[in-house]
């Protein structure tokens, strides 16, 4: 590339990126935090549901998907409750393909949540931790509030802009495809662990409020946390690490309860989200011992 072409695409590039980053923001839904979101949420959606069947698609192939039916009527009851309550906040969020899978995995404590309400939950976060439907609850409610933040398509925009960025770097610099890669690594984690975090405890602000709507004890969010600072010993567990610190998380929560339990202690009934038979399907997988059985889908009372 010319001397002269080089610098003047380096000003022309550099001078669109903060134009394309202010015309991206937007604001976060229930906080109001500013978020880049270069992908949309409908974009994120549309990406996220073949990357959710990807992703099932081993466990499933090794009979290791829902095998529990108990555990997955538990899941579904307490998530079904929640979900119900983010609809109330965001009601455009009904037509989502809302579904959440246990993967059999003794050894991983984890869970997760893609854009348009697709979830899955490992058997160990419940055979480590043993939480109480509260404790679960808090667990749910914060993945839950991941797809309600649309953390995804702000993921997905974070990646996008610091590919940008580093790709006009290299290209007026001059620098090989192998600096690239490297440089493209250590600034995703430079950028996107401080926003991962902020989203984390977004999702922690959230997904406890969603909770104690739904009938679950906000005080349980402590108590979920101790136990997962516990089970992890000298080793931080999977679902933890790019959270806050334990101590900073529950010091937060703590302070939260005081305004969560009258949405906890509300009279009433609490609505329930019923799970769409198509949304739980995955295509060209065999169903689950928990697909079939019949118990799927009866009411599951709250274990305290």
């Amino acid at each position: 590339m010319p001397k002269t072409i080089s610098k003047h695409f380096l000003w022309a590039a550099y001078g669109l990126i903060p134009l394309l980053l202010l015309s991206a923001c937007a604001s976060a839904p229930v906080t109001g935090r500013k978020q880049l979101l270069l992908i949309s949420e409908d974009q994120a959606i549309a990406a996220s549901e073949p990357a959710y069947f990807e992703m099932l698609k081993k466990p499933a192939q090794e009979g290791k998907l829902d095998n529990d039916p108990d555990l997955k009527a538990r899941v579904q009851a307490i998530s079904g409750r929640i979900i119900a309550q983010a609809i109330r906040i965001r009601p455009e969020t009904t037509d989502w393909q809302w579904s959440i899978h246990v993967i059999d995995d003794p050894e991983i404590v984890n869970a997760w949540a893609m854009a348009g309400g697709r979830m899955a939950l490992y058997s160990g976060l419940v055979q480590k931790i043993h939480p109480s439907d509260d404790e679960l609850a808090q667990v749910l409610g914060h993945e839950i509030a991941h797809a309600l933040a649309k953390h995804t398509a702000e993921k997905m925009s974070v990646a996008l802009a610091t590919d940008l960025a580093l790709t006009v770097w290299a290209v007026t610099e001059r620098r090989s495809q192998l600096a690239l890669t490297g440089a493209s690594l250590a600034a995703a984690l430079a950028i996107q662990l401080p926003n991962s975090r902020r989203a984390e405890s977004e999702a922690d602000r959230i997904g406890i409020e969603l909770a104690a709507r739904a009938g679950y004890d906000p005080r349980a969010a402590v108590t979920l946390w101790q136990k997962m600072k516990k089970a992890g010993g000298g080793k931080m567990p999977e679902f933890l690490s790019t959270h806050p610190a334990p101590e900073t998380r529950i010091e937060n929560l703590r302070k939260l309860i005081p305004e969560m339990l009258p949405y906890y202690e509300a009279p009433g009934e609490r609505p329930v989200y019923r799970f769409k038979p198509e949304a739980e399907r995955l295509p060209g997988l065999k169903r689950s011992k928990a697909q079939k059985s019949d118990r799927e889908g009866d009411a599951h009372e709250p274990k305290k």
